[in-house]
């Protein structure tokens, strides 16, 4: 027979539990109507949507709450520690979840009608298999199914490349003249804000491991230095120094761009860097609010003046870096002197790459 304490425990964990249950319908919920507010371009579900995301806020507060209390008044140890330990963080997770949720709907709405020729049906196969992949690491929370963690984490790849598929369509859409620019941030934030539900659907899972087995599966990338060139519009000298990075071909870097005032690339600009071997298909402008985990980037460099004024003091964990580098997309001239220009900014980006790689590899 259970005594009174084991029995307090248990009544504690499962009244916790049927609140995730609960926020994580919410969330499931918030992500179906997503789907169909893109679907049927239902701008009053989307406004719903953002209005009711202030209840998986709340929820969030209820089971931290919860939990906080559990910890203090049963001071658990072994099992029941590490479930609390693993609901807390979640909970987080839910809560981000519900956020992207109210993002793509604040997308949806700054598009006046759905572009006819978006990709409408692959956006709506990523989406559920997303929310699905969210609903089965959930289930797997509840019933603590360790199985079933481990194989919804196992899907999180094939979600990563529909994303990046339907990213570079949606680009060469754009590239086509099929899409208009101003529909192009928010079509592009909408397909990330889904990728990045299968993240938080995967770290659901690891926490579920953790909370039945004790094993802490490391979080991917964890070891990876990540390095963010920033300018102006993110359409020359980003984009140039996020190719020659990615070439190297380095598994301990990721490397990514972002602009101030995101716009569209030249035509210049794309043949001189297809001219040097890179492949520009997948390249598309963003704004640095779509970078994800910005605070986690160990180098921040700027390539023009303006980029101070977005980082007026040091990033908490990241060194930040000046490269003023010449634009030669906006420099005026002859057709030689405009590639003369082009190879000076190439090169020296490119031999300011090499050099900050390599010290970090030899530290």
């Amino acid at each position: 027979m259970a005594t009174y304490l084991e029995t307090s425990v248990q009544r504690d964990i499962d009244r916790i539990r049927t609140k995730v249950t609960e926020m994580g319908a919410l969330a499931e919920v918030a992500l179906q109507d997503c789907i169909k507010a893109v679907a049927e371009h239902d701008r009053q579900l989307a406004y719903a949507i953002i209005l009711r995301d202030q209840y998986i806020d709340e929820k969030e507060k209820e089971i931290d709450r919860l939990c906080l209390e559990f910890l203090v008044r049963q001071q658990p140890v072994a099992g029941p520690l590490r479930f609390a330990y693993s609901t807390i963080r979640i909970n987080l997770e839910l809560e981000r979840v519900g956020d992207y949720a109210e993002s793509i709907a604040r997308r949806l709405l700054k598009l006046r009608e759905m572009p006819a020729t978006f990709p409408r049906e692959q956006f709506i196969e990523l989406a559920r298999c997303a929310t699905a992949m969210l609903h089965d690491a959930v289930k797997a929370f509840v019933e603590q199914d360790a199985e079933l963690a481990r194989k919804t984490i196992e899907l999180e790849d094939g979600i990563d490349l529909r994303s990046s598929k339907l990213i570079k369509d949606i680009v060469l859409l754009f590239r086509e003249n099929h899409l208009p620019f101003e529909a192009l941030d928010p079509l592009t934030m909408m397909v990330r804000r889904f990728e990045r539900v299968a993240d938080q659907a995967q770290n659901i899972c690891t926490e579920v491991l953790y909370m039945c087995t004790g094993e802490y599966a490391k979080h991917s990338g964890s070891e990876v230095f990540r390095v963010l060139f920033v300018d102006d519009h993110d359409a020359c000298l980003t984009k140039m120094a996020e190719l020659i990075a990615n070439s190297l071909g380095q598994p301990k870097f990721i490397f990514t761009s972002a602009g101030l005032d995101p716009r569209p690339m030249a035509p210049e600009t794309i043949t001189f860097l297809q001219q040097k071997g890179h492949d520009t298909s997948y390249l598309v402008p963003k704004i640095l609010h779509q970078v994800p985990n910005l605070d986690h980037y160990h180098l921040i460099v700027a390539l023009s003046p303006e980029v101070k004024k977005a980082f007026p003091r040091r990033p908490r964990k990241g060194v930040y870096l000046d490269w003023i580098v010449p634009d030669p997309s906006v420099l005026a001239g002859t057709p030689t002197q405009a590639t003369e220009a082009y190879e000076r900014a190439y090169k020296t980006i490119k031999e300011s790459i090499d050099d900050f790689v390599q010290a970090i590899l030899k530290r």
